[in-house]
């Protein structure tokens, strides 16, 4: 059965961190620099309503000769889509994705109250905006237009954010590249026709399936050491590639320290993720886990600050 023990982990060195994202580009720069389509190669066809908003979301990537291909849609979903993409040769790999959020009318976020409790609204540059800005509360109050698209920017760099932060303390998630105002470049796993599944699509072995779950409880723990709770767990939202995990997803993320659900997001995130693990034949106990570490992570505790 698994126990978690800290001492039992040898976490992996920081790793040096990803520069910071460039300044994000709004339609007036589209404008200054011509016709977007001209100059943006996409060897996947887009559907006809994603083609506009896609080539508009993934111009700053290219203008940053971060990526030079579109090659493919990798991964669908309520919220955002996910790309395989060929990378500038600058970037030192060959294959990125890019996760590209969905049209505010095509996207369900009716949801993320209970996440974003206790949060700060980060702005654009990642910062976090000040309570005292009233006019921007009131309008994220008010949905105004204004509002909304805040909350936009807000949601999507609390996920690139916390991938930064994560990535540079050695856990496994995505290598966090740049984020521009609707998607978010980083690095890939899987090869140029295969992108890599998710362990729910996986099935591995009993002395594999040990492994993995002491690797993902591993992940779980750095993460309550960041003050990071991930949110949606499970094995949807984990891949799987050549013996290793990453871990996605990171958009509802939670601070254990703000937010009064945390305890129940985080004994959840176990379970859904110990499920898939016990039926592969590993075993453990979610709920003593679950316990032993917010006793140890839990608000109360001296936590790693930020």
């Amino acid at each position: 059965m698994i126990d978690i023990v800290s001492d039992e982990y040898e976490f992996e060195p920081e790793r040096e961190r990803s520069p910071r994202p460039r300044r994000k580009m709004d339609l007036s720069d589209l404008v200054e620099q011509g016709d977007t389509d001209q100059d943006l190669k996409m060897s996947y066809e887009p559907s006809r309503f994603e083609h506009g908003w896609l080539h508009a979301s993934l111009h700053p990537f290219y203008h940053q000769n971060l990526i030079t291909d579109v090659l493919a849609s990798v991964k669908g979903g309520k919220e955002a889509n996910v790309y395989r993409c060929a990378a500038h040769p600058n970037v030192g790999v060959s294959l990125l994705a890019a996760k590209v959020y969905r049209p505010r009318q095509f996207r369900n976020l009716r949801n993320d109250a209970m996440y974003r409790e206790g949060r700060a609204i980060l702005k654009e540059d990642g910062s976090a905006a000040k309570r005292t800005d009233h006019r921007l509360m009131r309008a994220i109050g008010k949905k105004t237009e204004f509002g909304v698209q805040a909350q936009h920017t807000s949601w999507l760099m609390h996920e690139y954010t916390t991938l930064e932060r994560l990535y540079a303390a050695g856990a496994a998630v995505p290598r966090p590249i740049a984020a521009a105002d609707n998607a978010i470049l980083m690095g890939y796993a899987g090869d140029r026709t295969t992108s890599a599944p998710t362990l729910i699509e996986t099935d591995l072995d009993q002395d594999e399936a040990c492994g993995l779950l002491a690797e993902a409880l591993r992940n779980v723990e750095l993460m309550l050491q960041y003050n990071v709770i991930h949110g949606d767990l499970s094995a949807y939202n984990v891949l799987y590639w050549e013996g290793r995990i990453t871990i996605i997803d990171f958009p509802q993320v939670t601070d254990c320290r703000t937010n009064g659900n945390a305890r129940f997001i985080l004994t959840r995130d176990i379970f859904r993720i110990c499920e898939y693990f016990i039926r592969q034949g590993a075993s453990c106990d979610p709920e003593a886990i679950a316990g032993r570490l917010w006793d140890r992570y839990g608000p109360e505790q001296e936590i790693t600050e930020a």
